[in-house]
């Protein structure tokens, strides 16, 4: 049997208090208090509140000192409290809201309004709740992994090929996580580790790129660009495996990957204590946060512009958006390469690096190599001759 939510009702009223009683009791546990320092003695006690109705004028500790107190305690703060008053002026309800009152309800009560009302905000609080053990769920998860991770690579380092051995194994650990949570991974993460070698090396040469792209840290990036996702294993399934288009709530959850994803290789490189086998983390953090950013600014999570975006994230935008234009999703069908190279050609200078995109039209050929060599499909797709 479903246990019933617990309401707190306080007022100094008696006869408001057995209206509440009436209207509530059929639906939840009530508790009844005439006065603040009753209510606060309840609580302290022991005594179970899911929702606070509180009276703001009432004598002794008022209702605004009553949600003072509860706001400052950590055992009392995450309760509801939604004020009954006769007040009526805007600056009465600017001091409860700034006290962290979630509603007002203004007296003469009307019974349906009150009924409503708490059963909104009950519905509020127990999402609200859901939301954060998810967090917390999702943070220990992470952690547990992180420190698995950490203690294998402490192994491997010992080895005789310890630094290989170290980053391989942080490699395979984080893409083990993604490829877990989502199917389309797997071989997603190797064609782009590969697009992302091919540009970096035509770029080497190029005045804009020289000093930054040598052969370390082409390597690198090699190494790093199959943790671009890894934070999806942080996104819910129903939004990361969801068949239509994402709500616009839906879609800021699915953002923070990014940031999901960089906390955690970050907390692998911390972990690994700055050994210089930990370098390449420092990329795949990069790539991890950065690879959503747009050339024109118009992209996430922070909206960088130009070269303000790291070259390995620009690198990585590149080789994301052709592998998803020309890869099956379970929303669309894959583009042919034709089609998705043209897509690509005309977001030069508004989502990609123009130059980087410039390479891309010169190596499409060796993109539509790769993406045969690593094919996701079993049959005739826009990919075969």
């Amino acid at each position: 049997m479903k246990q019933r939510a617990h309401v707190l009702v306080v007022d100094d009223q008696a006869d408001n208090l057995l209206i509440l009683e009436d209207v509530l009791a059929e639906h939840y546990e009530v508790h009844p208090a005439m006065s603040g320092s009753e209510a606060l003695g309840f609580l302290e006690a022991g005594g179970r509140a899911d929702l606070i109705l509180l009276d703001v004028m009432m004598p002794g500790l008022d209702g605004f000192e009553v949600c003072r107190r509860l706001k400052s305690s950590e055992t009392t703060r995450g309760i509801p409290v939604m004020f009954l008053t006769g007040l009526d002026r805007p600056e009465d309800e600017e001091q409860g809201f700034s006290l962290g009152a979630e509603d007002f309800i203004h007296k003469p009560i009307s019974p349906p309004v009150v009924l409503a009302r708490v059963r909104t905000h009950l519905a509020l609080s127990r999402a609200t709740k859901a939301l954060q053990r998810r967090n917390a769920d999702l943070e220990l998860l992470v952690a547990e992994r992180t420190a698995e991770i950490s203690e294998q690579s402490r192994r491997l380092v010992a080895s005789k090929q310890e630094v290989i051995a170290a980053q391989a194994a942080t490699i395979t650990a984080f893409c083990a996580l993604a490829e877990a949570r989502d199917n389309e991974t797997g071989n997603h993460i190797r064609r782009t580790q590969h697009y992302v070698r091919i540009l970096a090396e035509q770029l080497q040469t190029h005045p804009r790129f020289s000093d930054k792209l040598d052969e370390e840290v082409i390597q690198l990036l090699f190494k790093s660009a199959p943790l671009h996702d890894v934070g999806k294993v942080a996104t819910p399934d129903a939004i990361l495996l969801k068949r239509g288009k994402l709500t616009t709530d839906e879609w800021v959850i699915m953002k923070q990957h990014c940031e999901y994803g960089r906390n955690a290789i970050l907390q692998a490189e911390r972990a690994l204590g700055g050994a210089a086998d930990a370098s390449f983390l420092s990329y795949a953090a990069e790539i991890a946060y950065g690879h959503h950013e747009r050339w024109d600014g118009s992209g996430y999570p922070q909206g960088l512009a130009g070269d303000a975006i790291p070259v390995s994230a620009r690198l990585m935008a590149v080789a994301d958006v052709y592998d998803a234009l020309i890869s099956r999703r379970v929303y669309k069908p894959p583009f042919p390469h034709e089609k998705a190279i043209e897509m690509m050609a005309l977001e030069r200078g508004k989502h990609f690096d123009p130059d980087i995109v410039d390479v891309l039209l010169r190596v499409d050929g060796e993109f539509a190599a790769i993406a045969r060599n690593f094919s996701d499909e079993t049959e005739e797709d826009g990919l075969a001759p």
